[in-house]
């Protein structure tokens, strides 16, 4: 049985440490969360990221440096992050970022797996 939308997990309080460039979350499990904007950027569920299908995922490379400008409620399961690159079509349910926050190493090392395997840096490029 899958689980419903009754036992998923909901934020007491959400933060946004610009200094650090982190969103922490409180569950009301009693788990906090703290997600780097780089690492939300890159996990974006939009379709620019996540593609339309399996394996249409795309690799986001040189978001080092992302910092989030704006967070807005969409209803009363999930916000969308608007970031310092403009990116701003994911919407994060709290499913998602639970799972991102339990998963976050993980999910991580995966991301700097694939940048390494297409040559990709965090880094932005330097402009000539």
């Amino acid at each position: 049985m899958g689980e419903s939308f009754e036992t998923e997990h909901r934020p007491g309080e959400i933060r946004y440490v610009a200094a650090d460039k982190r969103l922490e979350i409180d569950f009301d499990d009693g788990v906090t969360f703290s997600y780097p904007a780089e690492l939300l950027r890159v996990e974006s569920p939009s379709a620019e990221v996540q593609g339309h299908g399996p394996g249409d995922k795309k690799v986001v490379a040189e978001r080092r440096h992302v910092g989030i400008l704006e967070i807005e409620p969409v209803g009363n399961y999930a916000v969308r992050i608007k970031f310092d690159d403009l990116h701003d079509t994911g919407i994060f349910s709290w499913r998602y970022l639970y799972q991102l926050g339990r998963n976050q190493d993980e999910i991580w090392q995966a991301y700097l797996s694939a940048l390494e395997a297409q040559g990709l840096s965090r880094e932005p490029a330097r402009r000539a």
